[in-house]
């Protein structure tokens, strides 16, 4: 693949997605646990469940998660097919230990 193949501008969407640190938090904690919901991340970082929200919209938007509501609860998973690579490369994890699609 030559370089005018390469998807960079996608790419460069994944970084902006990821680059504040509680996005980055929140996907590393749905790769470490697993789908969760608001309530649980809220538990897990301390911060409130607007600033959650607010968060995983922009994750949604730029594609890297993905929403399912189940009853009133509304879980989110990690979609992006690249998400666990450049997570795992920042945190040093191995990306086999993730839980992702």
């Amino acid at each position: 693949m030559d370089a005018s193949e390469i998807p960079y501008e996608a790419r460069a969407e994944l970084l902006k997605a990821l680059a504040h640190p509680l996005r980055l938090r929140l996907v590393h904690g749905l790769l470490k646990c697993g789908c969760r919901n608001v309530s649980c991340m809220e538990s897990s970082t301390g911060q409130s469940q607007p600033c959650i929200s607010q968060h995983l919209a922009k994750l949604k938007a730029a594609g890297v998660v993905t929403a399912d509501r189940v009853g009133n609860e509304v879980y989110y998973e990690v979609a992006h097919p690249g998400a666990a690579a450049v997570v795992a490369a920042l945190m040093g994890d191995r990306e086999e230990d993730y839980h992702h699609v």
